[in-house]
């Protein structure tokens, strides 16, 4: 079963750091971007950063400076390191992969993870 695993969400205070880890499992052949996705409540589902196979990095404007994505392609892995957090981060955290199985190609999410900053 392909699956897509986050951990690393939690509270914490304005100005500290979480680091969230998503790991895919399964029969997967190989992996293309991967990505991380917050939900806020009342908001819609919005792009945090991404990360391709060979390193190329995109990110929200909202978190240039303070989050880096990276990425364990040994480990099927992807990271967002997340620093100097204001309240505004607070939201769930989606890890998103774009997975080659043997059937083609497919589009995976993690089940999400919280993250909530306190003032």
């Amino acid at each position: 079963q392909v699956q897509l695993v986050e951990s690393g969400g939690g509270l914490v205070q304005a100005g500290g750091s979480l680091r969230l880890s998503c790991a895919a499992s399964g029969s997967i052949f190989s992996i293309n971007a991967m990505g991380w996705y917050r939900q806020a409540p009342g908001k819609q589902r919005e792009l945090v950063a991404t990360i391709t196979s060979v390193g190329s990095t995109n990110y929200a404007d909202s978190v240039k400076g303070r989050f880096a994505i990276s990425r364990d392609n040994a480990k099927n892995t992807v990271y967002l390191q997340m620093n100097s957090l204001k309240p505004e981060d607070t939201a769930v955290y989606y890890c998103n992969a774009e997975l080659r199985l043997a059937s083609g190609w497919y589009d995976y999410w993690g089940q999400g993870t919280q993250v909530t900053v306190s003032s």
